[in-house]
């Protein structure tokens, strides 16, 4: 079972909650129309304007409600696999998982399948995923090292994007593949409450599946042959992990395209606050990854541009660096175990 929160990690929960908060009233102000937060706070009860409450609420408020999901989804995938590969890198976008889930949706869209607001866009996209995090497990292991977690992630993400490609060239129109290249670029714009209901349910399931699973990584970071003599079933902690990250990967792709690197970046801005037990990480990276995500997307919409600047591009201005110096810190620690 996971160990007792500590006075620090409730604190910064406690903290960043009220910073989600704060981002979120913030994120109902900011667009074309700017609002005050009084407004906002009036217009989510149907109070005030009706052009202001109808800008808050039917426009604003989705797209919102969106970034915390798909933020603290992300983030969550994230600790989950960092927590059962013991491995400081892993996360989905560096394995892939959103370029097969995009690969996925794609390819149900270029076939006639579903269109942006179906309900098979995000299981054709989970499906993807779960196909993609499975073939890392069975090419990696599960104890596999760093330079072998990269290479099968590489190589899957690879694929995937050549998938793409080849979708993006058999596409019917130019219209219809400029409208999937700027779809995979990771955008919150012009989303509605129907994307929330296509989102949510699946990422509930992602949520339970992996706070489930949470407590079974404490016992793991001592090695798998103490895990079992704690009663840990391996199986399906890693059966968990998978269902749960595909079906949390799957939903974000199938509703805002790829946003990478929140699930890399948020465990490890939360980890040497509350220790490296991966179970009292998991709420907190939530927590940090829909704070990151919400205030992308409010860059996103106050950076000076001709048209809007989409959300995933941020994350990977934000992520890319973050994870060179993860990669250099890593070869510096395997260079003093050598000379050591």
């Amino acid at each position: 079972m996971p160990r007792r929160i500590t006075p620090r990690a409730f604190g910064l929960t406690v903290a960043l909650a009220l910073l989600v908060g704060v981002l979120c009233v913030v994120s109902l102000q900011i667009g074309s129309v700017p609002l005050d937060s009084r407004t906002v706070l009036g217009a989510l009860v149907g109070q005030g304007d009706p052009v202001d409450v109808i800008i808050v609420r039917e426009l604003r408020l989705p797209r919102t409600i969106l970034a915390a999901l798909i933020g603290a989804t992300l983030a969550l995938s994230g600790a989950a696999l960092q927590g059962l590969l013991r491995n400081p890198l892993a996360a989905p976008s560096v394995f892939g998982a959103p370029s097969a889930a995009a690969f996925g949706a794609v390819t149900a869209i270029a076939l006639g399948l579903a269109d942006t607001l179906s309900y098979a866009l995000p299981v054709a996209a989970i499906i993807a995923a779960l196909v993609s995090v499975a073939a890392l497990f069975a090419l990696a292991g599960a104890s596999a090292n760093i330079l072998t977690l990269l290479l099968a992630g590489l190589a899957l993400s690879s694929l995937a994007s050549a998938g793409v490609s080849l979708a993006l060239n058999l596409a019917p129109n130019f219209y219809a593949a400029l409208e999937i290249a700027f779809w995979l670029l990771g955008s919150l714009e012009d989303r509605s409450f129907q994307h929330v209901a296509m989102a949510a349910p699946f990422m509930a399931v992602s949520w339970l599946l992996l706070l489930a699973a949470r407590s079974g990584l404490t016992a793991l970071t001592l090695g798998e042959d103490v895990a079992r003599t704690s009663g840990v079933r391996l199986g399906v902690l890693r059966g968990l992990t998978l269902v749960g990250v595909a079906s949390g990967v799957g939903a974000s792709v199938a509703v805002a395209g790829v946003i990478g690197f929140i699930g890399l970046v948020t465990p490890h801005l939360v980890r040497p606050l509350v220790g490296h037990d991966p179970a009292r990480v998991h709420v907190p990276a939530m927590l940090a990854g829909t704070a990151l995500l919400l205030a992308a997307d409010i860059a996103s919409r106050i950076i000076p541009a001709t048209s809007e600047i989409k959300v995933g591009v941020l994350t990977s201005l934000i992520g890319v660096p973050f994870f060179i110096w993860l990669v250099l810190r890593q070869r510096s620690r395997d260079l003093m175990q050598v000379v050591g």
